[in-house]
């Protein structure tokens, strides 16, 4: 079984355009999430996709230069990147992830692949009360196709995971690992100038070189600090999908 870690990623974020190659710690915040991915131990490929649009031409650059397997498809049809991509790598389980997650946890990806695994799902992820920025999706080759072929509305298409887990779930055998509790209220993903603030710091105080630091370390370095989280509070969760669903509803 072919475990393939799709991520997805775009210059022309309307928020923070260009996002996914700011520097961190003296390396594009691309690096840090290959990088974590390239840690884990249950992933067989990682192959980064983007679109065909002329301004994404600057992560396939940097995809060459870093021997990083890049996949170019529709930039607003990501199912159907996804699917393609799925596709042409031969991917027989895929894991989401997104190129604004510079903290993913390789150890946590880890743990939602294996309960993926041991519970013959379709779609699998990390739930409950998490810190944005750890997210991670694992599906079935064979849900993505099935998504792909029937998602009709522009939030099922312009997200990979809706059409599965939140308009069609009678259609798949879906699970969760509930890991943490009462941490919702951490951001720890890139979406705002302030965001990239908070990363820059967290980054400063934990990256050191030739090694990771987990989620259990910035939880300790927020225990210590609690005012470092106000730098990026009060910004909405999942704004991309609230406003695709909100535009089918005028």
């Amino acid at each position: 079984m072919r475990v393939v870690a799709i991520v997805q990623a775009r210059m022309d974020s309307s928020r923070l355009p260009g996002k996914v190659l700011l520097p961190l710690a003296g390396e594009p915040v691309l690096a840090h999430v290959i990088s974590r991915l390239r840690s884990c131990k249950s992933l067989d490929d990682i192959v980064l996709a983007t679109s065909i649009e002329h301004q994404d031409d600057a992560i396939e650059q940097w995809c060459s230069a870093n021997r990083v397997d890049c996949f170019r498809g529709s930039l607003n049809d990501v199912l159907d990147r996804y699917y393609q991509a799925a596709k042409h790598y031969k991917a027989d389980v895929i894991v989401r992830i997104t190129a604004d997650c510079p903290l993913i946890d390789p150890m946590i990806v880890d743990e939602v692949v294996e309960g993926f695994l041991a519970g013959n799902f379709d779609a699998y992820s990390l739930a409950g009360e998490f810190p944005d920025g750890l997210d991670c999706q694992v599906f079935a080759y064979s849900a993505i196709e099935q998504a792909w072929r029937l998602a009709k509305l522009p939030s099922e298409r312009e997200h990979v995971g809706p059409y599965i887990e939140k308009t069609h779930p009678e259609q798949f055998k879906i699970g969760s690992l509930e890991k943490f509790s009462g941490l919702s209220h951490h951001r720890w993903t890139l979406d705002e100038s302030r965001d990239y603030e908070f990363l820059q710091v967290v980054f400063e105080r934990l990256h050191k070189e030739g090694s990771l630091f987990r989620a259990s370390e910035i939880l300790a370095l927020m225990a210590r600090e609690p005012d470092l989280m106000q730098i990026n509070s009060g910004i909405i969760r999942n704004e991309g999908y609230l406003k695709s669903l909100h535009a089918e509803q005028r």
